[in-house]
């Protein structure tokens, strides 16, 4: 028979299985979106910070899905043919906020 803290436990366990299930069901959602939208930038070849940038800053969020890393990485190169200084400090962010190194 099980033990009112095993009980417990498996319900906690439960719990995060379909929360994780939820952020990467999340993730993939975002990830169709963000891909339109990247590849509209890119196809229009559009030099526009404040759309690039919005669009780095909506990514960056979910750079822990890998579709999403892929989308980020690919904007970046794009931004930094148009703004070095500025697709710097994006890289530097996903460092500061997934690199396992830091």
């Amino acid at each position: 028979m099980k033990s009112e803290a095993d009980s417990k436990e498996e319900n906690l366990v439960q719990q995060i299985r379909e929360q994780a299930k939820a952020v990467e069901e999340l993730a993939g959602q975002a990830a169709r979106l963000y891909a339109d939208e990247v590849e509209a930038v890119l196809n229009m070849q559009s030099s526009d910070p404040q759309r690039i940038e919005r669009c780095l800053d909506g990514i960056l969020d979910f750079c822990f899905d890998s579709r999403m890393l892929t989308l980020y990485k690919k904007l970046c190169r794009y931004y930094f043919e148009i703004d070095p200084e500025s697709t710097a400090s994006y890289v530097n962010a996903y460092r500061d906020m997934w690199d396992e190194r830091a």
